[in-house]
């Protein structure tokens, strides 16, 4: 069995799994994301990083275009122009790992030029078809992420027959597709993409079956390989659904769902609020390291 520990990435850095699972600092590039708070042009985008940094965020990720629920998709010239220069200041004054939230090619490419790391890709390198090669030419680690529609009709009933399955069946292929265009199975991430065409009941059999996701077994090429996953939980609709809060009132519950999804087996917690993820992260590596 291969446990995937480190992601190796540019210049001798990497993405570390030994510790504490890795806090991703959310910046929106936008107006227009669900939850105020995380939206920042320009300078206050990089300092709000700058800041993730000091509060113990290991990776921080950029956005520009919205995925919530309703949103519809921009032009790849306002991605880019919300974008490039504000991953070009913060790797000035920073080494820190840089995720770009984007499926599209031209954007992954200038993002990875001006100094990003890692492609976060919704749409798992379907949406552009020269995504896949790209990512593998420029040596960049992937998320390949699962959602079901496209965020402005995704939440309109959906729907699975068996959902871990069809999932799984999903990952698997996202795999053979990322492998076959040349990118290195240790340079992949899997994040079964909470709210994205998934209704309060698979968000939480999903959050409640995490560990199915983290080895793939019965094909050739991925056998036996434990992917690190991902989870985006963060202040979610299906969080106030469940404890009756609204967005602003979700960290409690947030921190309770980043909890189960570490404990079980997520490495990396894509979150909005730095520092009280990196104590959930720490309180909960101790007590798994007394086991």
């Amino acid at each position: 069995m291969i446990n995937i520990s480190q992601i190796p990435l540019s210049d001798g850095r990497f993405l570390d799994f030994s510790g504490p699972a890795l806090v991703m600092a959310i910046i929106n590039c936008n107006d227009d994301s669900f939850y105020a708070p995380s939206r920042a042009l320009r300078d206050k985008a990089v300092e709000m990083a700058l800041t993730a940094e000091k509060d113990g965020a290991s990776i921080v990720d950029f956005g520009a275009e919205s995925s919530r629920p309703g949103s519809s998709y921009i032009s790849a010239e306002e991605e880019l122009e919300r974008l490039i220069p504000v991953i070009s200041a913060f790797r000035k004054g920073s080494l820190l790992p840089v995720s770009v939230d984007t499926r599209k090619a031209a954007v992954a490419a200038a993002a990875l030029d001006a100094g990003a790391d890692i492609i976060n890709d919704i749409s798992a390198l379907t949406d552009e078809p020269d995504m896949a090669a790209l990512c593998a030419g420029k040596g960049a680690a992937v998320v390949l992420m699962h959602k079901k529609g496209v965020p402005l009709t995704m939440q309109e009933e959906p729907g699975y027959k068996n959902l871990i399955p069809e999932m799984k069946s999903f990952f698997r292929a996202a795999l053979k597709r990322a492998l076959a265009a040349g990118i290195p199975g240790e340079k992949i991430i899997l994040d079964p993409g909470f709210g994205f065409g998934k209704t309060l009941e698979n968000n939480l059999e999903i959050l409640a079956h995490l560990s199915s996701f983290t080895r793939l077994p019965r094909l050739a090429e991925i056998r036996g390989t434990h992917y690190p996953v991902m989870v985006g939980l963060s202040r979610k609709n299906f969080i106030g659904e469940v404890t009756g809060r609204d967005t602003a009132e979700r960290l409690p519950g947030t921190l309770a769902a980043n909890g189960a999804a570490i404990m079980g087996g997520a490495k990396i917690i894509r979150v909005h609020d730095v520092k009280e993820h990196v104590d959930l992260a720490k309180i909960l590596f101790a007590l798994q390291s007394e086991k």
